[in-house]
């Protein structure tokens, strides 16, 4: 019988491109480009994400909800909200 997942979701790195987001599904890139909300955001804000739901991303201090589908295709899903400083 499967054991429950351990693994917490966790900001690994945060570099001028993006920041490297590390979930149960693994670790993924989120640059800035296609993710402006991230680009001037405090570093304790980026690093303060939870996970609702499987494959649900929260970033509660910047009001910022992601899927994995999106995060894996952004280019799929086109920004909707205007982004100060982006």
């Amino acid at each position: 019988m499967p054991g429950s997942v351990i693994s917490a979701i966790e900001v690994t790195n945060i570099s001028r491109h993006g920041l490297w987001l590390f979930t149960s599904a693994g670790e993924r890139f989120l640059p800035f480009e296609a993710f402006p909300w991230f680009r001037n955001a405090p570093v304790a804000h980026i690093l303060n994400v939870q996970e609702p739901s499987p494959g649900h991303y929260y970033w509660p201090d910047l009001d910022v909800d992601l899927s994995l589908k999106i995060i894996e295709k952004p280019q799929d899903y086109p920004l909707r909200a205007n982004v100060a400083g982006a």
